[in-house]
């Protein structure tokens, strides 16, 4: 049953997106908040069918942790799930990005629609000083900036690896950094189309204010994920 309802949830996953992506072209030619609301309707939609088609519902813990305005959110990163929901709990949100992907067609239009900050990953230094600038501007602009700080799904139980990137945007920038934990790769696993049923935790954590090294960053950084794992994992 799984593996039927999981099959199901995959085809009216993907039907609501295309669904949505064709009605919502008119908000291409509205400002940024526009675009962000047919985002949040697409993965309300998404948890929905989720929930009721796969047993899988999130609960997000921890929200008197976000600030209103401008902050930088460094989260785990086991599956899609976490990239679509977080966005149901945010304002005015910006997703640090592959730049490659806003040349997708539909997808890539509303990237840019939402003002995603899309970056060349290949220039290394260069692609650091352009995210360190429309950071700086995005802060500026009293959003929210998201970032996934190992860059890419990682396994569940796997040790922490986190790039350079996150300690430098909020060192440079003074914003204050929310971690997130989360348990997304026990019911939608990074690889596969299963989608178990269970509880997935998202959970923002107390915000840790820009101080000292990279370092030290880190590793507060990893202490306050491994102080939640068990919680966020049961």
């Amino acid at each position: 049953m799984t593996v039927i309802r999981s099959l199901l949830f995959n085809v009216l996953f993907y039907a609501n997106i295309t669904v949505l992506a064709f009605l919502g072209l008119p908000t291409l030619l509205r400002k940024r908040a526009a675009v962000q609301e047919l985002a949040r309707i697409w993965s309300r939609n998404s948890l929905w069918l989720l929930k009721w088609i796969c047993g899988t519902t999130v609960e997000f813990r921890g929200l008197h942790n976000l600030p209103s305005g401008a902050c930088i959110i460094a989260a785990k990163h086991q599956s899609a799930l976490e990239t679509f929901a977080l966005t149901t709990q945010m304002g005015d949100f910006t997703f640090v990005l592959k730049r490659e992907l806003m040349s997708i067609p539909f997808f890539g239009w509303y990237l840019k629609g939402a003002e995603q900050i899309g970056i060349e990953r290949a220039k290394r230094g260069q692609a650091l000083a352009d995210l360190t600038r429309q950071v700086r501007q995005a802060i500026a602009e009293e959003r929210q900036v998201f970032i996934f700080p190992e860059g890419t799904r990682k396994a569940v139980g796997a040790p922490p690896d986190y790039k350079a990137g996150v300690a430098h945007l909020c060192l440079s920038t003074g914003a204050i950094c929310v971690p997130v934990a989360l348990n997304s790769g026990l019911f939608w696993p990074r690889r596969g189309i299963l989608r178990r049923p269970g509880r997935v935790v998202i959970e923002f954590l107390p915000p840790m204010a820009p101080r000292r090294g990279q370092a030290e960053f880190h590793a507060r950084l990893a202490s306050a994920n491994r102080n939640r794992h068990g919680k966020t994992h049961r």
